[in-house]
């Protein structure tokens, strides 16, 4: 686009972008785009999976502490007034399982857009899997 206004020594100075150079500067916009967005979600996806996995290490604790209390483990609701953190709350069911031999389990299911990770198990040894495989913790 040409501004015929604006002359110098009879020669037109152009003002403004090309129809062509908005096109392109916005493809390269969307290209950008769509490499980041994977990235971004799966990292999201990441977080989310480490903030559950630290509720399930707070959990263990204190079924610990209970069971020195107590000589025995316990299910969530016998450990209190004890509520999930709401970002963990509001992407996995997680429940307590106390059996007859001194051990527990806590499970953590995904819900909403985190079903795709799979549900996280911590046991009271120690083992911990994810998808059922340890080494997706």
């Amino acid at each position: 686009m040409w501004d015929i206004g604006l002359c110098r020594l009879g020669r037109t100075v152009p003002a403004g972008f090309t129809l062509i150079e908005l096109v392109i500067a916005m493809a390269i916009a969307a290209i950008l785009a769509a490499i980041a967005y994977p990235s971004y979600t799966a990292f999201v996806l990441r977080s989310n999976r480490a903030a559950a996995q630290a509720e399930m290490m707070n959990i263990a604790s204190l079924e610990q502490q209970f069971f020195l209390a107590n000589k025995r483990y316990t299910d969530l609701t016998g450990l209190g007034n004890y509520q999930l953190a709401s970002k963990v709350r509001e992407r996995y069911n997680c429940s307590t399982t106390a059996t007859n031999t001194p051990s527990f389990t806590v499970t953590c299911t995904p819900k909403g857009p985190q079903s795709g990770d799979g549900p996280l198990v911590l046991g009271s040894d120690g083992s911990r899997t994810r998808n059922g495989d340890p080494g997706q913790w």
